[in-house]
């Protein structure tokens, strides 16, 4: 008898690593309620010859519109413009973040997102475009990412709609076109997103080691702010990641040591670096990297220790703050429907085996919504409203996702009712947002409600009136997306079509009753406490403008001649406030005479610098370190864009950092090292948190000032020419 060659059959363990076989089922069966409507393997998503010139079209259309008219908002931040500036005339002010090419002080962040902005600066020549183009280019390249992370599990119609509601964030379109750090932040998540869903799939180490490598480089960014999506990537591996556990941990540690690689490369440098020869550090009263990190940028954002109270910027802390008159219109338009997906498809995929993949993205996503949600939420700190534009991605994804399951499971009753739920409570919660506005496109609100009810309508309805019109599902699915995204895209276009400048800028129009409640009892800026709001990008109580980079005041000559730089005279102390004290004590003014203000400061309250200062400040510039000497890194920083030169800014942003003694002040003047000193600088100590030495140090600066060098105007501006004594 002969024998037939034996078919060996492969079982694969649920733990064990490679790819499922892609399931099929005959035409017309609904899937198996026990099976995972998403395809386990990418290769079984159906390639749709339309996704490619859809996906296309998306980003396309997404880098005309964050593109268009995108020198409008000038210099946009000029605190971060300034050191955009610095970097491209100076290497060591590139590596550091300076705010100064000369090296005085820092930016009160690390400079990851800086460098980007720097060599486009160094490429094309300093200008608003090609500082602000690569933030374009970022939140393109984030808008891809949400898209194939999506896709590859869920399949091109849900990626394009992930695509397309982070696209459609309003705060994202905010903070893509702008120059903080938060777009480079959250590109840099979004792609180590992307390379843990890679992981996931096979358990790849080169994958979840990349992932770890891109969180650090969001690190670079803002510091511990990236640290916040640790807990749902290293939970979501621990749990899917198929192999074994021994093993996800093995993985998980190399993902921790390229994260420390990745972010402490800078951090070592920095604390290492002789403090005589490197700027200050902004932000830390003692000079130290690691009190930036953990305070200033860490602990502090969430008790409100340094830096104030946060409720004058987000409002009251708790569980609805992301829903508030301040916060609500910048990202959590699509917050219920991805809510709303999370628990339902967590209930649903309940019992499924562990490395099941729907389940698995639903705790990447949703993890990664609810402990950024929190901390913002519940952070007693400062918390702008832009830092909502880390919650986007997660939320569009979760929406795309959410959309994929409802789809594919539609024949369900429960599905309907779920996938009606969604956009009942979307077009709901867009109504009430806009109705905060009632003057802004009135009709709108009511398109959206009626739109939202339609749709709801006939998905509830859809078995009953036609199994297969295919007429009745576009219209369903037309108007599902009018309630879904009508309301932020309008939003968002008004974001576009208006300038944003200063350091609080905010997304889409003014909001009525929005007001602003500064910390210590008044608005950063010197605006109208409870007036105004959070509206057109500009800080409450002022335009929000700054010189437009180009302008006549120009960016100036490169400068030359200068000194080595450093951070102090060799041989000086630097310690905040070392002298303040005597010094206050020789005649020195009350600190409460010093010129105050907030964060906001000059630079986004409207301040210029006219053409007469502008000339005497780059008069015989290259033969000083500095061509003036200010309190306050936004009164510095709107100098140096107005002339190109460097600025000492004392005090630094907030009074946290460069907080220099009167002897070492004292000594760069002997030194020749300051051509003037500008008085209406707006003074660090002003700032919740900058008092004490700070202040006493500051005072003592402005009354030796005053009382040894001559006074004189010069474009309604009070100088003091620091080479010519009384």
């Amino acid at each position: 008898m002969g024998t037939r060659p034996c078919r060996h059959v492969h079982h694969r363990d649920a733990d064990s690593p490679g790819p499922a076989a892609p399931r099929t089922l005959p035409p017309g069966r609904p899937p198996d309620p026990d099976r995972p409507a998403a395809p386990e393997d990418p290769g079984a998503v159906p390639v749709r010859r339309w996704a490619t010139p859809a996906l296309v079209a998306l980003l396309a259309v997404t880098a005309g519109a964050y593109l268009g008219d995108l020198s409008a908002s000038g210099s946009a931040n000029s605190f971060y413009a300034a050191a955009v500036q610095a970097g491209t005339k100076s290497w060591k002010a590139f590596f550091f973040g300076s705010l100064d090419s000369s090296n005085f002080i820092t930016v009160d962040k690390s400079p990851g997102s800086l460098w980007i902005m720097e060599l486009s600066g160094r490429l094309f020549g300093f200008s608003s475009w090609s500082m602000l183009v690569p933030q374009v280019l970022e939140g393109v390249a984030a808008v891809g990412l949400v898209y194939a992370a999506v896709k590859r599990w869920f399949g091109p119609g849900p990626g394009l709609l992930a695509g397309a509601a982070l696209a459609c964030t309003p705060v994202a379109a905010l903070m893509f076109r702008f120059n903080n750090p938060d777009a480079f932040m959250v590109l840099a998540l979004t792609a180590a997103a992307y390379a843990l869903i890679r992981a996931l799939e096979k358990a790849g180490t080169r994958w979840i080691v990349f992932a770890g490598a891109l969180v650090g480089l969001a690190f670079l960014a803002k510091m511990l702010q990236a640290f916040t999506v640790l807990p749902a990537f290293a939970g979501v591996y621990l749990l899917a990641a198929p192999t074994a556990l021994r093993r996800r941990m093995g993985q998980l540690a190399m993902a921790g040591v390229a994260l420390v690689v990745s972010a402490g490369w800078w951090v070592a440098v920095v604390a290492l670096w002789p403090t005589a020869s490197r700027p200050l550090i902004d932000g830390s009263p003692d000079n130290n990297i690691f009190n930036l990190i953990f305070g200033y940028n860490g602990l502090s954002r969430l008790s409100g220790g340094t830096g104030g109270s946060g409720s004058g910027f987000s409002g009251a802390t708790g569980p609805f703050r992301l829903f508030n008159d301040l916060m609500g219109g910048q990202a959590s338009w699509l917050l219920p429907a991805s809510l709303l997906a999370l628990v339902a498809g967590l209930v649903w995929r309940g019992r499924a085996r562990r490395t099941d993949r729907v389940r698995a993205a639903l705790v990447l996503w949703g993890g990664w919504l609810l402990v950024t949600g929190a901390v913002f939420s519940f952070s007693s700190g400062v918390i702008h409203t832009y830092y909502t534009v880390a919650l986007a991605p997660a939320v569009a994804a979760l929406v795309g996702m959410g959309g994929g399951l409802f789809w594919q499971n539609r024949h369900r009753t429960a599905a309907r009712l779920l996938g009606a739920t969604a956009v009942v409570a979307t077009s709901v919660w867009a109504y009430v947002l806009l109705d905060r506005t009632p003057t802004y496109v009135p009709w709108l609100r009511v398109l959206i409600v009626v739109a939202g009810a339609v749709a709801a309508a006939l998905v509830v309805a859809a078995p009953l009136v036609s199994a297969r019109s295919r007429a009745l599902t576009v219209a369903a699915v037309g108007a599902g997306l009018v309630a879904m995204l009508a309301g932020p895209l309008a939003y968002t276009a008004t974001t576009l079509t208006t300038a944003h400048t200063g350091s609080i800028p905010s997304a889409g129009p003014t909001v009525s009753g929005a007001g602003f409640a500064g910390a210590a009892g008044g608005p950063p800026g010197g605006g109208n406490p409870g007036g105004g709001g959070f509206g057109g990008g500009s800080a409450p109580g002022g335009t929000g403008t700054v010189p437009r980079l180009g302008s006549s005041a120009g960016s100036g000559a490169p400068v030359g001649g200068q000194r080595p730089t450093g951070g102090t005279p060799s041989g000086t102390g630097s310690a905040p406030g070392a002298s303040g004290g005597s010094a206050a004590g020789r005649g020195s003014r009350p600190a409460g005479a010093l010129p105050t203000g907030g964060p906001g400061g000059p630079a986004s309250s409207g301040a210029t610098t006219s053409a007469a200062l502008v000339s005497a400040l780059r008069s015989h510039a290259g033969s000083y370190r500095w061509v003036a000497a200010t309190f306050g890194s936004q009164s510095a920083a709107t100098v140096e864009l107005a002339t190109g030169e460097p600025v000492m800014a004392i005090g630094g942003f907030n009074g946290e950092g460069g907080n220099i003694s009167l002897a070492t002040f004292k000594s760069y003047v002997a030194a020749g090292d300051i051509h003037y000193f500008l008085s209406s600088g707006t003074a660090g100590g002003g700032a919740p948190g900058g008092a004490g030495g700070s202040r006493n140090s500051e005072s003592a600066i402005l009354s030796w000032v005053e009382a040894h060098f001559t006074a004189t105007t010069i474009g309604g501006q009070t100088v003091y020419n620091l080479t010519v004594h009384r």
